[in-house]
């Protein structure tokens, strides 16, 4: 599996964890929601940027974060 779907991987497993939807998390990290679920497929080769703002949104530290990649 490559980085890009480790990452998305987590992202949806955190946000399903604290009980998100794909909206939430959009609305909450100020990303748009089409761009959050290319991320979590996998697609999308998100930004340093964009990960901490979806951090912050799912109210975890990158380090946390990056536990579970």
């Amino acid at each position: 599996m490559d980085i890009k779907s480790k990452v998305g991987r987590r992202i949806k497993e955190i946000r399903e964890i604290k009980d998100m939807s794909q909206k939430d998390l959009a609305y909450t990290s100020d990303i748009d929601r089409s761009y959050i679920a290319s991320v979590e497929s996998g697609k999308r080769n998100i930004s340093i940027v964009n990960l901490e703002k979806i951090a912050i949104a799912l109210d975890v530290s990158l380090s946390e974060f990056f536990k579970g990649v």
